[in-house]
């Protein structure tokens, strides 16, 4: 992978913040929990439908993964409920 190109991101040791865009080269790496925990709470896990909803193609940023997996986690809290 070229290194000069603007769609390469280091997952492994780069700063995330929320505004973070997430790119097609994107990792499940041990920073990306590391922030995922510190704005979701330490409850935080991957689960496959969450992984491909990252991975869909569609512009997101890090704040977007880390808002729709506290809406998923709400979701499950109140499953009789729209």
């Amino acid at each position: 992978m070229d290194r000069s190109t603007p769609t390469w991101f280091d997952w492994h040791a780069a700063p995330l913040t929320r505004a973070t865009p997430v790119t097609k080269h994107y990792r499940n790496t041990q920073n990306v929990r590391r922030f995922l925990r510190a704005q979701c709470g330490p409850d935080f896990k991957f689960d496959r439908s969450f992984m491909a909803w990252i991975k869909d193609g569609r512009p997101k940023t890090m704040g977007d993964v880390a808002d729709e997996w506290k809406r998923r986690r709400r979701a499950a809290a109140r499953p009789n409920q729209p």
